[in-house]
């Protein structure tokens, strides 16, 4: 299989220089590799996705020099592939309805005996209040919260005596972890949990999207920032759990400010299309990002 990669952003705000950052890099390995390089808008939140800030993430990407494969992948059109996905996740069995609330969450993580909540990269480790609490339905509910029953996932995988190592991947960028990088049953129930596979308001998560977009794809290698190297493995399970494959991943620093904090899309000051505004080049963009 040929290299592949993509860019996914959220059209949720205008697009920053560690934006700028993570498509060029992309883009750049997709031409070194003579590969292929997809654009992809997660607009699975349609509380907070513009149509206005998905006209700019075309315009900025056009003008910094990037090109890319038609059509566009949105997410808010694959809500059936979600859908029928997180079916075959319940007929499993690998999914509960959650009924908590984040003030539940947050009592029952915080009662004195079980000292500071734990926080994973899902946020706060979820305690498994609802695990087993409500009557499993034969038919998926919808419009409510769903949560992986992470034990009942890390069984499954195991069975699977052909893959000596399943919850791994391959990290071919991450100073700090480059090579293989394994996960255990131990770790995934303590340091993960029960992570939310879908939210009452979409339907769907990232985590659950982001693995089955990049299947339908065909993305060999994922670069994206280092902040979501421990969501990886999540991703990881899931890959196994539905049978699909697992990319290379290509995690890169971040992008920070003259404080040294992680660039947001609240950082106007340092929107692409302010610097357009202002007569910068892409060439310098390049120049600040890339050295």
């Amino acid at each position: 299989m040929s290299f592949k990669t993509r860019f996914a952003p959220s059209p949720t705000g205008p697009l920053h220089l560690g934006h700028a950052y993570s498509a060029l890099l992309a883009y750049d390995m997709s031409l070194a590799a003579q590969g292929d390089f997809v654009l992809r808008i997660e607009d699975i939140d349609q509380t907070r996705a513009r149509p206005q800030w998905e006209t700019q993430i075309y315009d900025d990407l056009a003008w910094l020099g990037i090109r890319w494969a038609q059509p566009v992948m949105r997410q808010s059109d694959r809500l059936d592939t979600y859908a029928k996905a997180l079916d075959t996740l319940w007929e499993q069995g690998l999914l509960y309805e959650c009924r908590c609330t984040r003030a539940d969450i947050a009592a029952a993580t915080s009662a004195p005996q079980e000292g500071a909540p734990l926080l994973g990269p899902d946020g706060v480790i979820y305690p498994g209040t609802c695990r087993g609490k409500h009557q499993q339905t034969t038919k998926r509910p919808v419009d409510a919260v769903l949560r992986l029953n992470m034990a009942q996932a890390l069984h499954q995988t195991s069975q699977n005596t052909s893959q000596p190592n399943p919850l791994s991947f391959h990290e071919a960028l991450h100073p700090d972890h480059r090579g293989v990088v394994k996960a255990n049953g131990p770790h995934m129930l303590r340091n993960v949990g029960d992570i939310v596979l879908a939210r009452r308001d979409m339907g769907t998560s990232y985590h659950l999207s982001v693995v089955l977009d990049d299947a339908t794809q065909g993305i060999t290698d994922v670069v994206r920032g280092a902040d979501l190297f421990d969501a990886t493995i999540i991703h990881v399970i899931l890959q196994k759990i539905l049978g699909l494959p697992t990319p290379t991943y290509h995690h890169h620093r971040l992008i920070r400010d003259e404080n040294g904090k992680r660039l947001a899309k609240r950082d106007d000051a340092r929107a692409i299309s302010l610097f357009r505004k202002e007569g910068i080049m892409p060439t310098e963009i390049r120049s600040i990002t890339m050295d």
